[in-house]
Protein backbone atom coordinates (compact mmCIF):
# COMPACT_ATOMS: atom_id res chain seq x y z
CA UNK A 1 0.00 0.00 0.00
CA UNK A 2 1.34 3.44 -0.92
CA UNK A 3 1.40 6.18 1.73
CA UNK A 4 2.49 9.77 1.27
CA UNK A 5 0.77 11.72 4.06
CA UNK A 6 3.79 13.75 5.12
CA UNK A 7 4.58 14.70 1.52
CA UNK A 8 0.98 15.75 0.95
CA UNK A 9 1.26 18.26 3.79
CA UNK A 10 4.70 19.40 2.61
CA UNK A 11 3.40 20.10 -0.88
CA UNK A 12 0.75 22.55 0.31
CA UNK A 13 1.62 26.18 -0.32
CA UNK A 14 0.06 29.03 1.65
CA UNK A 15 1.10 32.67 1.52
CA UNK A 16 -0.11 35.49 3.71
CA UNK A 17 -1.92 38.40 2.09
CA UNK A 18 1.30 40.48 2.33
CA UNK A 19 3.56 37.67 1.12
CA UNK A 20 4.24 36.17 4.53
CA UNK A 21 5.47 32.58 4.59
CA UNK A 22 2.63 31.86 7.02
CA UNK A 23 -0.95 32.58 5.96
CA UNK A 24 -2.48 35.66 7.51
CA UNK A 25 -4.77 35.03 10.48
CA UNK A 26 -8.37 35.99 9.85
CA UNK A 27 -9.14 37.80 13.10
CA UNK A 28 -12.80 38.52 12.33
CA UNK A 29 -16.04 37.06 13.60
CA UNK A 30 -18.07 38.26 10.61
CA UNK A 31 -17.40 39.14 6.97
CA UNK A 32 -18.62 41.88 4.68
CA UNK A 33 -20.33 41.37 1.30
CA UNK A 34 -20.21 43.59 -1.74
CA UNK A 35 -23.80 42.75 -2.59
CA UNK A 36 -26.90 41.61 -0.73
CA UNK A 37 -27.38 38.79 -3.23
CA UNK A 38 -23.96 37.32 -2.42
CA UNK A 39 -24.90 37.31 1.27
CA UNK A 40 -28.13 35.47 0.43
CA UNK A 41 -26.30 32.97 -1.77
CA UNK A 42 -23.74 32.31 0.96
CA UNK A 43 -26.50 31.59 3.49
CA UNK A 44 -27.91 29.11 1.02
CA UNK A 45 -24.49 27.48 0.54
CA UNK A 46 -24.21 28.57 -3.09
CA UNK A 47 -21.34 31.06 -2.97
CA UNK A 48 -18.12 29.10 -2.92
CA UNK A 49 -15.14 31.00 -1.52
CA UNK A 50 -17.22 33.54 0.40
CA UNK A 51 -17.11 33.77 4.18
CA UNK A 52 -20.20 34.39 6.23
CA UNK A 53 -19.60 34.13 9.95
CA UNK A 54 -16.81 32.51 11.96
CA UNK A 55 -19.04 29.81 13.41
CA UNK A 56 -19.50 28.63 9.82
CA UNK A 57 -15.88 28.89 8.69
CA UNK A 58 -12.87 31.19 8.43
CA UNK A 59 -9.85 31.34 6.11
CA UNK A 60 -7.59 30.27 9.00
CA UNK A 61 -9.75 27.25 9.78
CA UNK A 62 -9.92 26.29 6.12
CA UNK A 63 -6.13 26.40 5.80
CA UNK A 64 -5.78 23.99 8.72
CA UNK A 65 -8.62 21.81 7.47
CA UNK A 66 -7.03 21.55 4.03
CA UNK A 67 -3.70 20.46 5.55
CA UNK A 68 -5.37 17.82 7.74
CA UNK A 69 -7.39 16.50 4.82
CA UNK A 70 -4.14 16.18 2.85
CA UNK A 71 -2.63 14.26 5.76
CA UNK A 72 -5.54 11.82 5.96
CA UNK A 73 -6.17 11.58 2.23
CA UNK A 74 -9.76 12.85 2.32
CA UNK A 75 -11.50 15.42 0.13
CA UNK A 76 -11.75 18.04 2.86
CA UNK A 77 -12.01 18.57 6.61
CA UNK A 78 -13.69 20.73 9.24
CA UNK A 79 -11.82 21.82 12.38
CA UNK A 80 -13.60 22.13 15.71
CA UNK A 81 -13.06 23.52 19.19
CA UNK A 82 -12.18 20.12 20.73
CA UNK A 83 -11.93 16.44 19.97
CA UNK A 84 -15.35 15.86 21.50
CA UNK A 85 -16.54 18.81 19.43
CA UNK A 86 -15.66 16.72 16.37
CA UNK A 87 -16.99 13.36 17.58
CA UNK A 88 -20.39 14.46 18.85
CA UNK A 89 -21.57 16.46 15.79
CA UNK A 90 -20.57 13.64 13.44
CA UNK A 91 -22.61 11.06 15.34
CA UNK A 92 -25.57 13.42 15.72
CA UNK A 93 -25.42 14.24 12.01
CA UNK A 94 -25.41 10.59 10.98
CA UNK A 95 -28.01 9.33 13.47
CA UNK A 96 -31.54 10.24 14.48
CA UNK A 97 -34.20 8.92 16.83
CA UNK A 98 -34.48 5.15 16.57
CA UNK A 99 -31.03 4.66 15.06
CA UNK A 100 -28.30 2.41 16.39
CA UNK A 101 -24.48 2.58 16.63
CA UNK A 102 -22.03 -0.30 16.95
CA UNK A 103 -19.01 0.95 18.89
CA UNK A 104 -15.79 -0.46 20.21
CA UNK A 105 -16.06 -1.16 23.92
CA UNK A 106 -12.60 0.33 24.53
CA UNK A 107 -12.77 3.99 23.58
CA UNK A 108 -11.99 7.31 25.22
CA UNK A 109 -14.08 7.76 28.37
CA UNK A 110 -15.76 10.94 27.12
CA UNK A 111 -16.88 9.23 23.92
CA UNK A 112 -18.12 6.26 25.92
CA UNK A 113 -20.11 8.56 28.23
CA UNK A 114 -21.62 10.37 25.24
CA UNK A 115 -22.79 7.12 23.65
CA UNK A 116 -23.81 5.43 26.89
CA UNK A 117 -25.46 8.29 28.76
CA UNK A 118 -26.24 11.16 26.39
CA UNK A 119 -27.41 9.86 23.02
CA UNK A 120 -30.13 7.64 24.59
CA UNK A 121 -31.92 10.91 25.46
CA UNK A 122 -32.40 11.24 21.70
CA UNK A 123 -33.38 7.57 21.33
CA UNK A 124 -30.06 6.65 19.76
CA UNK A 125 -28.77 3.38 21.19
CA UNK A 126 -25.25 1.91 21.11
CA UNK A 127 -23.95 -1.65 21.32
CA UNK A 128 -20.43 -1.85 22.72
CA UNK A 129 -18.45 -4.79 21.31
CA UNK A 130 -14.95 -6.21 21.08
CA UNK A 131 -13.94 -4.33 17.94
CA UNK A 132 -11.09 -6.78 17.28
CA UNK A 133 -13.63 -9.56 16.67
CA UNK A 134 -15.29 -8.93 13.31
CA UNK A 135 -17.84 -11.70 13.90
CA UNK A 136 -19.05 -9.97 17.07
CA UNK A 137 -19.17 -6.65 15.27
CA UNK A 138 -21.28 -8.12 12.48
CA UNK A 139 -23.57 -9.91 14.98
CA UNK A 140 -24.28 -6.56 16.68
CA UNK A 141 -25.49 -4.88 13.46
CA UNK A 142 -29.25 -4.47 13.23
CA UNK A 143 -31.65 -3.00 10.70
CA UNK A 144 -31.42 0.28 12.65
CA UNK A 145 -27.63 0.50 12.66
CA UNK A 146 -26.19 3.55 10.91
CA UNK A 147 -22.59 3.77 12.17
CA UNK A 148 -19.65 1.60 13.17
CA UNK A 149 -17.42 3.62 15.49
CA UNK A 150 -13.91 2.79 16.64
CA UNK A 151 -10.46 4.12 17.40
CA UNK A 152 -7.52 3.01 15.26
CA UNK A 153 -5.62 2.29 18.46
CA UNK A 154 -7.96 2.26 21.43
CA UNK A 155 -7.74 4.45 24.50
CA UNK A 156 -6.38 3.21 26.87
CA UNK A 157 -5.90 -0.51 26.15
CA UNK A 158 -4.17 -0.05 22.78
CA UNK A 159 -6.38 -2.53 20.97
CA UNK A 160 -5.96 -2.24 17.20
CA UNK A 161 -8.96 -2.08 14.89
CA UNK A 162 -8.95 -3.98 11.60
CA UNK A 163 -10.03 -0.92 9.66
CA UNK A 164 -10.19 -2.63 6.28
CA UNK A 165 -12.28 -5.47 7.73
CA UNK A 166 -14.60 -2.98 9.43
CA UNK A 167 -14.85 -0.96 6.21
CA UNK A 168 -15.92 -4.10 4.33
CA UNK A 169 -18.64 -4.69 6.94
CA UNK A 170 -19.76 -1.08 6.69
CA UNK A 171 -20.08 -1.33 2.92
CA UNK A 172 -21.89 -4.67 3.17
CA UNK A 173 -24.60 -3.16 5.40
CA UNK A 174 -24.55 0.39 3.96
CA UNK A 175 -23.16 1.92 7.14
CA UNK A 176 -20.67 4.70 7.83
CA UNK A 177 -17.35 3.75 9.42
CA UNK A 178 -16.14 6.52 11.72
CA UNK A 179 -12.57 6.16 13.02
CA UNK A 180 -10.88 8.23 15.72
CA UNK A 181 -7.19 8.28 14.70
CA UNK A 182 -5.90 10.43 17.58
CA UNK A 183 -3.39 7.84 18.83
CA UNK A 184 -1.82 7.09 15.45
CA UNK A 185 -1.51 10.12 13.14
CA UNK A 186 0.67 9.40 10.10
CA UNK A 187 1.29 5.82 11.28
CA UNK A 188 -2.19 4.75 10.17
CA UNK A 189 -4.31 6.34 7.42
CA UNK A 190 -7.89 5.08 8.04
CA UNK A 191 -9.40 6.70 4.93
CA UNK A 192 -6.94 4.82 2.71
CA UNK A 193 -8.12 1.62 4.41
CA UNK A 194 -11.79 2.36 3.73
CA UNK A 195 -13.01 4.53 6.62
CA UNK A 196 -15.68 7.07 5.67
CA UNK A 197 -14.83 9.66 8.31
CA UNK A 198 -11.61 10.20 10.26
CA UNK A 199 -11.56 12.18 13.49
CA UNK A 200 -8.70 13.55 15.57
CA UNK A 201 -8.35 15.36 18.82
CA UNK A 202 -5.88 17.99 17.62
CA UNK A 203 -5.08 18.62 21.29
CA UNK A 204 -2.78 15.60 21.31
CA UNK A 205 0.01 14.58 18.90
CA UNK A 206 -0.98 16.83 16.01
CA UNK A 207 -0.59 20.07 17.96
CA UNK A 208 2.01 18.53 20.25
CA UNK A 209 2.51 21.34 22.76
CA UNK A 210 -0.39 20.82 25.19
CA UNK A 211 -1.46 24.45 24.87
CA UNK A 212 -4.50 24.12 22.61
CA UNK A 213 -7.74 22.15 22.57
CA UNK A 214 -9.06 21.29 19.11
CA UNK A 215 -10.55 18.64 16.86
CA UNK A 216 -11.08 17.80 13.21
CA UNK A 217 -13.48 15.81 11.03
CA UNK A 218 -11.93 14.56 7.78
CA UNK A 219 -14.28 13.23 5.10
CA UNK A 220 -16.01 13.84 1.81
CA UNK A 221 -17.01 17.28 0.64
CA UNK A 222 -20.65 16.24 0.95
CA UNK A 223 -20.25 15.18 4.58
CA UNK A 224 -18.41 18.34 5.59
CA UNK A 225 -20.94 20.52 3.74
CA UNK A 226 -23.72 18.75 5.64
CA UNK A 227 -21.99 19.41 8.97
CA UNK A 228 -21.64 23.11 8.09
CA UNK A 229 -25.15 23.56 6.72
CA UNK A 230 -26.81 26.60 8.32
CA UNK A 231 -30.20 24.85 8.52
CA UNK A 232 -29.39 21.40 9.89
CA UNK A 233 -25.61 21.03 10.14
CA UNK A 234 -24.51 19.67 13.50
CA UNK A 235 -21.17 21.52 13.56
CA UNK A 236 -22.86 24.78 12.58
CA UNK A 237 -25.77 24.50 15.00
CA UNK A 238 -24.00 22.92 17.98
CA UNK A 239 -21.33 25.61 17.76
CA UNK A 240 -18.11 23.61 18.21
CA UNK A 241 -16.07 26.19 16.32
CA UNK A 242 -12.29 26.49 16.50
CA UNK A 243 -10.88 29.96 17.07
CA UNK A 244 -8.85 31.34 14.15
CA UNK A 245 -5.82 32.13 16.31
CA UNK A 246 -5.75 28.54 17.56
CA UNK A 247 -6.15 27.19 14.03
CA UNK A 248 -3.12 29.18 12.89
CA UNK A 249 -1.12 27.89 15.86
CA UNK A 250 -2.00 24.23 15.19
CA UNK A 251 -1.13 24.64 11.49
CA UNK A 252 2.39 25.78 12.40
CA UNK A 253 2.88 22.84 14.75
CA UNK A 254 1.46 20.37 12.22
CA UNK A 255 4.49 21.00 9.99
CA UNK A 256 6.76 19.18 12.45
CA UNK A 257 4.38 16.27 13.14
CA UNK A 258 6.31 13.83 10.92
CA UNK A 259 9.54 14.52 12.81
CA UNK A 260 7.89 14.29 16.21
CA UNK A 261 6.01 11.05 15.48
CA UNK A 262 9.23 9.32 14.44
CA UNK A 263 10.83 10.25 17.77
CA UNK A 264 7.73 9.38 19.84
CA UNK A 265 7.64 5.97 18.15
CA UNK A 266 11.37 5.35 18.45
CA UNK A 267 11.35 6.13 22.17
CA UNK A 268 8.19 4.15 22.91
CA UNK A 269 9.46 1.06 21.12
CA UNK A 270 12.77 1.17 23.00
CA UNK A 271 11.08 1.51 26.39
CA UNK A 272 8.49 -1.16 25.60
CA UNK A 273 11.20 -3.63 24.59
CA UNK A 274 13.21 -2.95 27.74
CA UNK A 275 10.22 -3.10 30.09
CA UNK A 276 9.09 -6.39 28.59
CA UNK A 277 12.60 -7.84 29.03
CA UNK A 278 12.42 -6.76 32.67
CA UNK A 279 9.29 -8.88 33.13
CA UNK A 280 6.78 -6.03 33.27
CA UNK A 281 3.35 -6.58 31.75
CA UNK A 282 3.83 -4.27 28.78
CA UNK A 283 1.39 -3.51 25.98
CA UNK A 284 2.67 -1.77 22.85
CA UNK A 285 1.65 -2.47 19.23
CA UNK A 286 5.29 -2.61 18.19
CA UNK A 287 5.97 -5.68 20.36
CA UNK A 288 5.46 -9.09 18.72
CA UNK A 289 3.63 -10.08 21.91
CA UNK A 290 0.84 -7.60 21.14
CA UNK A 291 -2.19 -9.56 19.85
CA UNK A 292 -2.55 -7.22 16.87
CA UNK A 293 1.13 -6.63 16.12
CA UNK A 294 0.90 -8.18 12.65
CA UNK A 295 -2.31 -6.30 11.83
CA UNK A 296 -0.80 -2.96 12.84
CA UNK A 297 2.31 -3.77 10.81
CA UNK A 298 0.17 -4.47 7.74
CA UNK A 299 -1.77 -1.20 8.10
CA UNK A 300 1.00 1.15 9.15
CA UNK A 301 3.23 3.58 7.33
CA UNK A 302 6.55 2.05 8.46
CA UNK A 303 8.41 5.35 8.45
CA UNK A 304 6.38 6.61 11.42
CA UNK A 305 6.48 3.52 13.60
CA UNK A 306 3.98 2.13 16.08
CA UNK A 307 3.15 5.36 17.89
CA UNK A 308 4.01 6.93 21.20
CA UNK A 309 1.54 5.17 23.51
CA UNK A 310 2.24 2.20 25.76
CA UNK A 311 0.81 0.73 28.95
CA UNK A 312 2.27 -1.04 31.96
CA UNK A 313 0.29 -3.00 34.54
CA UNK A 314 2.03 -2.72 37.93
CA UNK A 315 -0.58 -4.69 39.89
CA UNK A 316 -2.48 -2.14 41.96
CA UNK A 317 -3.63 1.49 41.94
CA UNK A 318 -1.56 2.28 45.04
CA UNK A 319 1.57 0.98 43.35
CA UNK A 320 0.73 2.84 40.14
CA UNK A 321 0.22 6.11 42.00
CA UNK A 322 3.43 5.68 44.00
CA UNK A 323 5.42 5.04 40.85
CA UNK A 324 3.92 7.95 38.92
CA UNK A 325 4.49 10.37 41.78
CA UNK A 326 8.14 9.29 42.05
CA UNK A 327 8.72 9.55 38.29
CA UNK A 328 7.30 13.07 38.33
CA UNK A 329 9.51 13.95 41.31
CA UNK A 330 12.52 12.70 39.32
CA UNK A 331 11.45 14.89 36.35
CA UNK A 332 10.84 11.89 34.10
CA UNK A 333 7.45 13.22 33.06
CA UNK A 334 4.21 14.57 34.41
CA UNK A 335 1.32 12.88 36.16
CA UNK A 336 -1.26 14.29 33.79
CA UNK A 337 -3.97 13.23 31.37
CA UNK A 338 -3.74 13.86 27.62
CA UNK A 339 -0.90 12.84 25.32
CA UNK A 340 1.42 13.94 22.55
CA UNK A 341 3.49 16.37 24.65
CA UNK A 342 7.29 16.72 24.32
CA UNK A 343 7.51 15.43 27.90
CA UNK A 344 6.28 11.97 28.87
CA UNK A 345 2.80 12.02 30.42
CA UNK A 346 1.41 9.20 32.55
CA UNK A 347 -1.87 8.47 34.29
CA UNK A 348 -3.96 5.62 35.66
CA UNK A 349 -6.86 5.67 33.18
CA UNK A 350 -9.24 3.65 35.35
CA UNK A 351 -9.39 6.57 37.76
CA UNK A 352 -8.96 9.37 35.20
CA UNK A 353 -9.60 9.37 31.45
CA UNK A 354 -11.74 6.21 31.56
CA UNK A 355 -13.42 6.86 34.90
CA UNK A 356 -16.75 7.39 33.10
CA UNK A 357 -16.79 3.65 32.39
CA UNK A 358 -18.37 1.69 35.30
CA UNK A 359 -15.94 -0.48 37.27
CA UNK A 360 -17.62 -3.75 36.27
CA UNK A 361 -17.34 -2.82 32.59
CA UNK A 362 -13.71 -1.76 33.07
CA UNK A 363 -13.02 -5.21 34.50
CA UNK A 364 -14.82 -6.93 31.62
CA UNK A 365 -12.71 -5.12 29.02
CA UNK A 366 -9.47 -5.76 30.91
CA UNK A 367 -8.89 -2.27 32.32
CA UNK A 368 -7.20 -2.98 35.65
CA UNK A 369 -6.51 -0.67 38.60
CA UNK A 370 -2.76 -1.05 38.18
CA UNK A 371 -2.68 -0.02 34.53
CA UNK A 372 -0.56 3.04 33.74
CA UNK A 373 -0.94 4.73 30.36
CA UNK A 374 2.23 6.38 29.07
CA UNK A 375 2.46 8.99 26.32
CA UNK A 376 6.18 8.78 25.65
CA UNK A 377 7.93 12.08 25.06
CA UNK A 378 10.68 13.30 22.75
CA UNK A 379 13.64 12.53 25.03
CA UNK A 380 16.91 12.69 23.11
CA UNK A 381 18.65 10.10 25.33
CA UNK A 382 16.00 7.43 25.78
CA UNK A 383 18.52 4.97 27.22
CA UNK A 384 19.15 7.37 30.13
CA UNK A 385 15.40 7.80 30.57
CA UNK A 386 14.93 4.04 30.77
CA UNK A 387 17.62 3.63 33.42
CA UNK A 388 16.03 6.37 35.52
CA UNK A 389 12.55 4.88 35.13
CA UNK A 390 13.87 1.44 36.05
CA UNK A 391 15.48 2.88 39.19
CA UNK A 392 12.09 4.36 40.17
CA UNK A 393 10.41 1.00 39.62
CA UNK A 394 12.96 -0.72 41.84
CA UNK A 395 12.56 1.95 44.52
CA UNK A 396 8.75 1.48 44.76
CA UNK A 397 8.96 -2.31 44.51
CA UNK A 398 7.51 -2.80 41.05
CA UNK A 399 10.82 -4.40 39.98
CA UNK A 400 13.33 -6.29 42.06
CA UNK A 401 16.93 -5.10 41.69
CA UNK A 402 17.64 -8.20 39.58
CA UNK A 403 14.98 -6.97 37.12
CA UNK A 404 12.28 -9.54 37.84
CA UNK A 405 8.78 -8.39 38.53
CA UNK A 406 7.66 -8.56 42.13
CA UNK A 407 4.52 -10.50 42.94
CA UNK A 408 2.03 -7.84 43.97
CA UNK A 409 -1.06 -8.63 46.00
CA UNK A 410 -4.10 -6.97 44.47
Amino acid sequence: MSFQPADNIQDLQYFGEFGGVNPSISDSSTYTFLSAKTMFDTFEGNADGCYLYSRHSTPSNLYLGEALAAMEGTQTANVTASGMGAITPVLMQLCGAGDHIVSSRTIYGGTYAFLKNFTPKFHIETSFVDITNLEKVEAAITSSTKVIYCESVSNPLLEVADIKGLADLAKKYNLKLVVDNTFSPLSIAPAKLGADIVIHSLTKFINGSSDTVGGVVCGTQEMIDNLRNVNDGACMLLGSTMDSLRAASVLKNLRTLHIRMKQHSHNALYLAQQFEKDGLKTVYPGLPSHPSHELFTQMMHPEFGYGGMLTLDVGSLDKANELMELMQHKNLGYLAVSLGFYKTLFSAPGSSTSSEIPEDEQAEMGLTDGLIRFSIGLDNDIERTYEMMKACMIEVGVLRPAGKMETVSV
